[in-house]
C-alpha cells in the first residue's frame, strides 16, 4: 500500500482512503461508542429545568389559593413534586423528570381551576 506522499499529494486520494479496512472498522466502533456515551449522558442528566418549572408552578398555585378552590390537583402536584425530589436525590433522573412534569401539569390545572373559581365568585359579587 502506498503512503500519502508517494501519491504525490494528489487531492483525489485522501488520507482517509489510505486507511486499511480494519482501521475503518475500529474508527466506526469508536465513533459508535462515543455516540452511545453522549446519548446515555443526555438521558441521565438531572432534570434541572423540569424541577424548577414544577416548583414554580406549585408555588403559583399555592399563591393563587388553590388549596381552597382546587385542592385535589394542588395536592397531587405537591405529591408529585415530593416524589420527584426523592427520586432526584436517589439519582433516578428519568422518574424524577416524569414526576416533575406531572407535578407541573397538576399545578397548572389547580391554578386554572382556582382562577376560574375566583372569576366566578367575582361575577356573583358584582351582580
Amino acid at each position: 500500500m502506498l503512503g500519502w506522499r508517494e501519491h504525490g499529494g494528489d487531492p483525489a486520494i485522501t488520507k482517509a482512503s489510505m486507511l486499511n479496512p480494519r482501521s475503518l472498522v475500529h474508527l466506526r466502533r469508536r465513533l459508535a461508542a462515543v455516540f452511545l456515551l453522549v446519548v446515555i449522558a443526555a438521558c441521565t442528566a438531572p432534570p434541572v429545568q423540569e424541577m424548577s418549572d414544577a416548583r414554580q408552578a406549585v408555588q403559583a398555585a399555592e399563591d393563587a389559593d388553590a388549596a381552597t378552590h382546587a385542592p385535589e390537583p394542588l395536592l397531587k402536584a405537591q405529591e408529585y413534586l415530593k416524589e420527584a425530589q426523592t427520586k432526584l436525590q436517589r439519582r433516578a433522573f428519568k422518574g424524577a423528570r416524569n414526576d416533575a412534569i406531572a407535578a407541573r401539569e397538576q399545578a397548572v390545572e389547580a391554578l386554572e381551576r382556582s382562577a376560574a373559581a375566583r372569576d366566578e365568585q367575582g361575577s356573583h359579587t358584582s351582580d
